[in-house]
């Protein structure tokens, strides 16, 4: 039993190092900006970005890899001058719309906007139905009265 016990801490003891080493390489200091109004700007560009590897987060609040590449490059092409709506077109035109929280309405992307509400709206047709049938099949109760309350 004790040889048993120290041979899992030895185990727990060896593999621990390399536990701590693998979280702190993933660590990555944050950006210097030169002024406040460029933190705000890249701030809220970041926020209007996808994660391409996340899928459900904004590229401001993933801790992928690529998404802190991303985050460079933002930074980067901010500095070469790039107004957002430019930056946002490089991007589309490297990752295509999926990167933008709001794609643009067209006819490519009109089940991602109105999907919602057409299976919305599906759905009440058919509660609505099934209501209908369930008030029309009921069968009406037979007055009773002889019996006494």
């Amino acid at each position: 039993m004790i040889a048993r016990l120290a041979s899992m801490l030895l185990a727990l003891a060896l593999l621990l190092p390399g536990a701590v080493l693998a979280q702190a390489a993933n660590i990555t200091p944050p950006p210097e900006f030169t002024d406040r109004a460029e933190a705000e700007r890249f701030h809220a560009l970041t926020e209007e970005l996808r994660c391409v590897k996340c899928q459900n987060q904004s590229l401001a609040d993933s801790h992928a890899a690529i998404a802190q590449d991303l985050r460079n490059e933002v930074l980067e092409l901010m500095r070469k001058g790039m107004d957002d709506e430019e930056i946002k077109h490089y991007l589309v035109a490297r990752y295509g719309e999926f990167v933008l929280y709001r794609p643009k309405v067209e006819p490519m992307t009109w089940l991602l906007w109105f999907g919602p509400a057409l299976l919305l709206v599906a759905g009440g047709f058919v509660v609505a139905r099934i209501v209908r049938r369930r008030a029309g099949t009921q069968p009406a109760l037979p007055a009773d009265d002889e019996q006494e309350w």
